[in-house]
């Protein structure tokens, strides 16, 4: 599968583009996603499966079908 055919880039201005990367950018680097992202490589990763991170702060592996239920979940009202 190459990917999804459907394409969602944001037409922003070259100026609007920029910041936004910057923001993108300062985001991704925080301690705490940094953490996140070294902490979800450790577990590791498969198309079988999405990684859930629980409220506690826990990480579960759990199916793509189950995971991305968010009325399930109750993370929509």
């Amino acid at each position: 599968m190459k990917g999804s055919p459907i394409k969602l880039k944001q037409k922003l201005s070259p100026k609007a583009a920029a910041a936004k990367k910057r923001r993108d950018i300062a985001a991704a680097k925080t301690p705490k996603r940094r953490a996140r992202k070294a902490e979800n490589q450790r577990i590791g990763q498969s198309s079988e499966y999405d990684l859930h991170h629980k409220p506690d702060g826990s990480v579960v592996k759990m199916s793509t079908k189950n995971n991305r239920n968010v009325w399930k979940h109750g993370e929509r009202k």
